[in-house]
Parts: C-alpha cells; structure tokens; sequence
C-alpha cells in the first residue's frame, strides 16, 4: 500500500479521536502546515514527500533516528528536533506514532 493510501487511512482513524481535525492541502501544494492532523490548532502530524511526520520530545526523535526509523525533519535546511520524518521502509506502526505524537502535542499545551 502507498504512502498515500496509509495517510487516508491515518486520518480517517483520527479524527475519530476527541479534538482532532484535518486541514488537507487547499491548493494542491505540499508546504508545510499542508495536509496535517491538529489538536488545539497545533500540528502533530502530516506527510510530506511520501513520508509520515510527526511531532515528539526531541530524545524520542533522537531515538528513534537512533534506531534507523527516520530522521528529523528539514525544513529548509532548517533542521527541527522535535519533528520526526519516517524513513520510508521503517518499521514503526504510522497510527502509534500518531498517537504518542498527538498525546505530546496535547500535554505541551496544557
């Protein structure tokens, strides 16, 4: 299954969670903030390139590039340590990053 394929699914099994919402991109451009799941109005997930990312505590990022699953994002040759893009053949389930990733968003907030 395409990345895609997975991140329709993705959504659509979130925004079955209380407070999340979908803001798909308007005009068909992949700029960040595009196509994201928020909670608060606080981005903790998007895909971008094919790839899920994710906002995590900087260490959880750290530790998962550790282990071979993605790296942090680049925006620009901005490198965002809280922010995990997933490699593409990683092992790691996209809706249980999604959660952990909505669940960091959420306690930052409060």
């Amino acid at each position: 299954m395409g990345s895609e394929c997975l991140y329709a699914e993705l959504v659509s099994t979130m925004l079955t969670r209380p407070g999340v919402s979908w803001a798909p991109s308007a005009d068909g451009k992949k700029n960040f903030g595009s196509n994201t799941l928020k909670t608060g109005g606080r981005i903790f997930a998007m895909h971008v390139d094919g790839r899920l990312v994710v906002k995590l505590p900087a260490h959880r990022v750290t530790e998962l590039c550790e282990a071979g699953e993605g790296e942090p994002l680049n925006n620009g040759g901005k490198v965002m340590k809280e922010w995990l893009s997933l490699a593409p053949g990683s092992s790691s389930a996209w809706l249980a990053l999604a959660e952990e990733a909505l669940e960091f968003v959420r306690r930052a907030a409060a």
